[in-house]
Parts: C-alpha cells; sequence; structure tokens
C-alpha cells in the first residue's frame, strides 16, 4: 500500500468502500452472512457443521463462490494484460448488477453473485501473482496498522500507519453506508455497487495501464 501513489492509494479506499457497501448488504439480507468477509463465514461453517447443516451449506456457498471469484478476476485480469484494473473492475460491475437482478427473487442467489463479485475485487492490485492491496481482508491491515505505529514509535516513518488506516475507514465507511440505503433499498441497493464499480473503473482507466 506504501509504495503507490496517492490516485492508486484513493481507488483502493473506493474498493474497501464497496467491499463494505457489499457486505453489509448481504449481511443484513442474510441475517449474520458475508459477501466478502470470508473468515466470518468459515467461522460460521465451522460452527453450524456441529449441527446445522442448512447454515452450513450457505457458509460453504459463499466460500466457495467468493474463490470462484478470485479465479475469474485473476484469469480476466491477466488477459487484460496493462489494463487488468478497469476491465476486471467492469467486470465487477457487470457481476453486482447481476446479484441485483438476483435479488428480486431471493436473498441467497444474489448474496453468492457478489460474493463471486468480492472475490474478483480482491485481484485488481494482483501484482507477480500476488494481491499488492487487501482490500476485504481487514485484520491483516489492522495488523500492518500496529506495525507501522510500532516503526513509528521506534523513530521511524511517522506516518506509514495512515494508508491502511484509510482503507480501514473506507470499508467502515461503506459499511455504514449499506446499512443506511437497506431499509429503503434493500437488495436493490447492490445497483448502487454495481454503479460505484462502473465509476471505479473509469478512474482506473484515467489512471491507467499498469506494468
Amino acid at each position: 500500500m506504501t509504495r503507490f501513489d496517492r490516485r492508486t492509494r484513493l481507488l483502493a479506499a473506493g474498493l474497501a468502500a464497496l467491499a463494505g457497501f457489499v457486505d453489509a448488504t448481504g449481511f443484513i439480507a442474510s441475517s449474520g452472512f458475508f459477501a466478502s468477509f470470508m473468515s466470518g463465514n468459515t467461522t460460521r461453517l465451522g460452527v453450524a457443521l456441529t449441527g446445522n447443516t442448512g447454515q452450513a451449506a450457505i457458509a460453504a456457498s459463499l466460500i466457495a463462490s467468493f474463490v470462484g471469484g478470485v479465479v475469474a478476476g485473476t484469469l480476466v485480469g491477466r488477459a487484460a494484460g496493462a489494463w487488468r484494473r478497469p476491465v476486471i473492475l467492469l467486470l465487477l460491475a457487470v457481476v453486482l448488477a447481476l446479484a441485483a437482478v438476483s435479488g428480486r427473487s431471493a436473498f441467497l442467489p444474489a448474496i453468492m453473485i457478489a460474493a463471486f463479485a468480492m472475490g474478483a475485487e480482491n485481484t485488481v492490485f494482483e501484482a507477480g501473482g500476488d494481491v499488492a492491496i487487501s482490500l476485504t481482508y481487514m485484520t491483516g491491515n489492522l495488523v500492518k496498522i500496529g506495525q507501522r505505529i510500532a516503526v513509528a514509535l521506534r523513530g521511524g516513518d511517522a506516518l506509514g500507519w495512515l494508508p491502511f488506516l484509510m482503507l480501514w475507514l473506507a470499508m467502515v465507511g461503506g459499511a455504514v453506508a449499506g446499512a443506511a440505503v437497506w431499509p429503503q433499498l434493500g437488495l436493490a441497493g447492490l445497483w448502487v455497487a454495481a454503479a460505484a464499480a462502473m465509476l471505479l473503473a473509469a478512474a482506473s482507466a484515467v489512471i491507467g495501464k499498469v506494468d
């Protein structure tokens, strides 16, 4: 995160906010499952395996859908080459729109499709086969905040923790927005997420190609 320029950091913050919005929507719609937070779904899977096969199936389906999105995003991004970021974000917008359409009939297909989208989102900043910026894994970003604060206390970069805090705050803000629009829009709020993904795709195109 710290090695990227300001525009790229802002793009990452926008994507973290989008993930928070989608995750809050999924959490409310499904009464406690997640579209982007797979650690939470993994815990729910483990607990449900002790006696609730229905909930275990939901958690496992969301995890599988998320991984499928990572696979799809990686393949699409590598095929797109230097324009992988805007192309993946266009894919993200299309998939979120599909989730919004699916939400008109049932919540589970919509949340599964949204989880697929969030998996794909995590490939936007892939570099050398690894994810350079974690967009939905806030535990990792909180660890980095703590590590950078420790470095600052020892006389190092005094502000190195701020970019990671920005990502965390962006996701919190997105979750607040998702929860705020839920009473009015319900799963139709995913149309807002799809529109945001389109805007982020345009912003990514303006930033330009990546190596």
